[in-house]
């Protein structure tokens, strides 16, 4: 087999054979091509046997790209082997000795709605109230339970005296017990039960040390404690295990991962070798170079400087824009710039940011312009759940003939109305020849609709009918808010508190944002009028995806990815590091990874920008440049801004330049076309001031769903409270809009 391809650090990584061996692999390093390359090697110039070799990733694409490279090396050989993910691996190894666990051979595998079918099963006979206690608030709790290697009596072992646990681990018990009795698992239990089997069976564990001589692991750092423990079983005898991996892109702590396995592989293996791979073949040297100046402000990194032989390229472009629409538009017009002049096309550029709400203004500016877009692991903004929904409740305000939002959102939190009593509704709706929403006050003369359902129908009715009456009087965003409060969406996914949760309700006070600067651009705003422009906003996004089109995705995402130019944008801070980075040193080290593999995704331009201001949470204001531009070597930086001071990042303080928010409360004082008069005008000082007496610092308040809290400061808005609640830590919430009550 032919080496000379490979660099000299690379060709000693798939020379090295025996032992532990960690192969440090920066972006863009070739770290697959070692791989691959290490494999064949052992087989055709050692007389390894293939089914002596196993090789962990982390998806299928991977494990398949891994088995052609392998092939195209040496052929076809690795159907001898077991190449696959982590998951994969244990369903091979449970297949075959299930038995000794107390499972049968043909034990079926139990997918997400599988397992919240099974988890309304335990919610129903332990009388859990799911609206309480959301479904995918338990299935995130087990997850992390069982990836943290915790079984229901250890979880119990550990939480047991902590009263708030009683509950789940009541049910995490007869979750467990279930699957057993179904001779079931979950994704999480392939992995715990295969480390139990080991555990349990000396024998069973010998037979897998014995066969798999040499162990391979892929994007190590992203490992959790049940796949870093598995790793530690399979290869303790041979100790023979090459894992490839960068802490510098671990940037999965939310999803398990622990940086401490890669950082502390020669501790586990003491005598172990390492290979940095720091030869990028990717960017640009001015793009390394940024890189390099920004996560250098790690502590406790293992030293590691990508570099290229390649020419350093154009700088960095930067761009301080005066909003998020301007943000986008200069984005945009970059783009438009660099296509016009087939410098690069559409599908070369990539738009990369931190929270998926923040695709709107781009994807607006984008339909603007007729350009087309794809967003990458995520729907785009007008088609994503939480929006479709409110729009439904909207249309359905103000068309009530429109049977198709009625049975979108009916049952939308859940009120007990199902497939069946929708047949009921609709067989009354023929004989009166009228819309199902029309049907809602006489439903207690329906025949076969419980009590229950009858109760959730009437509150329905009771929220569309009682906004209906607001159309003529009140400003878009006091219907908005008013719907809100009635179906208690926030307080739904708040109650989750999960990742995909939190997206949702950025998303929702995005979409707050969407009809504020409609009402700035009309000077008659009504809600059947912003339904009509949306409306035509989603039917362009309904428009068929050509091949050739900007790409939209979030920083995670982007992950494994490359472009020939890359924006990253939203560079503020409590955005980008986020907030919950403010005080955890840990949390704003992984921002900065984040931002680290966000910058090497560029292969020849790289364009960074923020805004001065920002509409989030239905609030316009002043933002600070983030930290990490603070950490940009400004010799690499080409200001495209204005403002010739903009890059003047430690000693920026932006002011407010408006507050819509409060401008918004001085509207719900007047009438929808009139002015305020001198005994209803209400000043932004006011609706502080307002909730300051509501809810001053140091009030005690109670929370519906998180319980007791303090509050420990009003946001200028007046709105906005920081509380430290004591189940659930610092939050931030909406005195208008949360469920909390003063405690005196």
């Amino acid at each position: 087999m032919d080496l000379s391809t490979l660099n000299e650090v690379q060709r000693e990584a798939v020379e090295a054979i025996d032992g532990p061996i960690l192969v440090v692999a920066g972006a863009g390093s070739g770290k697959t091509r070692v791989l691959t390359h290490r494999i064949a090697n052992l087989i055709e110039n050692y007389d390894i046997f293939p089914s002596g070799i196993m090789a962990i990733t982390f998806t299928n694409k991977a494990a398949n790209e891994m088995k052609t490279r392998i092939e195209s090396l040496i052929g076809p050989v690795t159907s001898q082997m077991w190449v696959g993910t982590f998951h994969s691996i244990c369903v091979r190894i449970l297949r075959r000795d299930s038995d000794r666990i107390g499972y049968t051979s043909d034990f079926v595998i139990y997918d997400t709605q599988d397992q919240k079918a099974l988890l309304k099963m335990c919610y129903k006979e332990l009388n859990i109230d799911d609206k309480r206690t959301p479904l995918k608030t338990s299935q995130f709790k087990i997850s992390a339970a069982k990836n943290d290697m915790l079984t229901p009596d250890l979880y119990e072992g550990r939480y047991g005296s902590d009263f708030r646990e009683k509950g789940f681990i009541e049910l995490y018990h007869l979750y467990q017990s279930k699957l057993k009795q179904n001779q079931a698992m979950d994704f999480d239990d392939l992995m715990l039960k295969t480390i139990e089997l080991f555990k349990q069976n000396r024998e069973v564990l010998t037979y897998y040390q014995n066969r798999f001589k040499y162990i391979h692991v892929d994007e190590y750092q992203d490992t959790n404690r049940a796949q870093y423990t598995l790793v530690q079983y399979l290869a303790a005898k041979s100790r023979n295990l090459f894992v490839v991996g960068d802490a510098d892109q671990s940037i999965y702590k939310w999803r398990g991962a622990d940086i401490r396995n890669i950082r502390e592989f020669e501790d586990d293996f003491p005598g172990a070798r390492i290979i940095k791979l720091e030869q990028n073949y990717r960017s640009k040297k001015n793009i390394l170079d940024l890189a390099n100046s920004v996560i250098a402000n790690n502590p406790n990194r293992r030293d590691k400087n990508l570099w290229t032989d390649k020419e350093p390229g154009e700088k960095i472009g930067y761009y301080m824009a005066y909003d998020e629409k301007d943000e986008a538009k200069f984005v945009v017009e970059k783009i438009r710039t660099f296509t016009r002049e087939r410098e690069y096309k559409a599908s070369d550029c990539a738009i990369l940011y931190r929270t998926n709400a923040q695709s709107r203004s781009f994807e607006d500016n984008l339909m603007l312009n007729g350009m087309p877009y794809k967003v990458i692991g995520g729907l785009k903004f007008y088609e994503r759940k939480e929006i479709k929904d409110i729009l439904a409740y909207m249309k359905l305000v103000v068309n009530p003939s429109d049977d198709v939002s009625f049975q979108r959102v009916v049952n939308e939190p859940k009120r007990n109305i199902g497939a069946k009593t929708i047949e009921k509704l609709q067989a009354y709706q023929l004989e009166r020849d009228c819309s199902l929403l029309e049907c809602l006050p006489f439903v207690s003369e329906i025949e076969g609709i419980g009590a229950k359902a009858s109760k959730g129908l009437t509150e329905f009715y009771g929220i569309i009918d009682r906004l209906k009456s607001k159309i003529e009087t009140d400003f878009v965003t006091q219907i908005f808010d008013e719907l809100l409060q009635s179906i208690g969406f926030i307080e739904l996914y708040e109650a989750e508190k999960s990742v995909e949760a939190d997206a949702r309700i950025d998303n929702i006070y995005e979409f707050r944002t969407v009809i504020e600067e409609f009402e700035k651009r009309n000077e008659e705003p009504n809600l059947r009028d912003f339904l009509a422009e949306t409306s035509l906003r989603s039917d362009q996004d309904n428009i068929e995806d050509q091949e050739d089109g900007v790409l939209l995705m979030t920083l995670h995402a982007s992950k494994g990815l490359e472009f020939p130019v890359v924006f990253l944008v939203g560079l503020e801070d409590t955005l980008f590091p986020s907030f919950r980075a403010t005080d955890d040193p840990e949390e704003l080290e992984e921002e900065r990874r984040l931002c680290y593999v966000g910058i090497t995704r560029a292969e020849e331009r790289l364009f960074v920008t923020h805004a001065r201001n920002r509409n989030q949470y239905g609030r316009f204001e002043a933002r600070h440049a983030s930290v990490f531009l603070s950490e940009m070597d400004k010799a690499l930086l080409e200001n495209f801004s204005e403002s010739r001071d903009s890059m003047n990042f430690e000693t920026e303080k932006p002011e407010k330049k408006h507050n819509y928010f409060a401008q918004n409360a001085l509207k719900s004082k007047q009438s929808f076309f009139g002015k305020p008069s001198a005994s209803n005008a209400v000043t932004a000082t006011d609706v502080s001031d307002e909730a300051e007496r509501r809810y001053g610092a140091g009030t005690k308040i109670n929370h519906k769903v998180f319980g007791p809290g303090l509050v420990i400061t009003v946001d200028s808005d007046g709105e906005t409270l920081t509380v430290a609640f004591d189940s659930c830590g610092i939050k931030k919430i909406h005195s208008g809009m949360a469920p909390i009550k003063r405690i005196d």
